[in-house]
């Protein structure tokens, strides 16, 4: 794929609510829409079928348009914990990585492992094809009943984790629908010293 290294010049970001830098990349919380972000790639929320669902998932493929799930259907589904990528088609961000979370069993089914492979596989997927910026919606917490504090915690260590300074990766977004979620998420950044 012929993708630029650096940020869209015109990434209508809302003003973040906490910034700070992580082994040469930018980590962001945002309130936001994560359909308008005008970046290399943002995250679905997806389930295993990859072919649209509720929430995220579903605002990802309305706003992508119909060549989305045309291409979802090639891939064959997805794990859970694992993750594919696709063109963005009729979203300002280039691509979407699709990231199939778990579904809340009360923490007896290793559900924290789970969530965190997929922002490995989301990363890892970045990487492989050399995209600057990426933005994560709070995976799992929806309609899968994540507990959304303890998935904050787990995107957030996920991510420093995986993020290498030698990477082309320069600019993540924890990209929070509602207030309450980038709460969570600064909660996060100060339980890793972030902030």
């Amino acid at each position: 794929m012929n993708i630029p290294s650096a940020l869209p010049k015109a990434s209508p970001l809302a003003d973040p609510l906490h910034s700070t830098a992580w082994r040469g990349a930018r980590l962001d919380i945002i309130v936001a829409d994560i359909t308008t972000l005008a970046l290399d790639s943002i995250v679905n929320a997806a389930n295993r079928t990859l072919l649209g669902g509720g929430g995220v998932d579903g605002a990802i493929h309305r706003a992508a348009g119909p060549d989305l799930v045309a291409a979802c259907r090639t891939l064959g589904g997805c794990e859970t914990g694992s993750a594919k990528i696709t063109a963005g088609y009729r979203l300002p961000a280039r691509h979407v990585i699709h990231a199939v979370g778990p579904v809340w069993n009360g923490g007896k089914r290793n559900e924290d492992e789970l969530l965190a492979s997929c922002y490995r596989a989301a990363l890892a997927l970045a990487a492989g094809n050399q995209l600057a910026s990426i933005a994560f919606p709070a995976i799992s917490t929806g309609i899968y009943a994540f507990p959304a504090e303890r998935a904050a915690g787990v995107a957030v260590n996920a991510v420093m984790a995986c993020i290498e300074p030698t990477s082309d990766l320069r600019h993540v977004v924890f990209c929070c629908f509602g207030r309450d979620a980038a709460r969570h998420h600064e909660q996060a950044f100060r339980a890793a010293g972030l902030i």
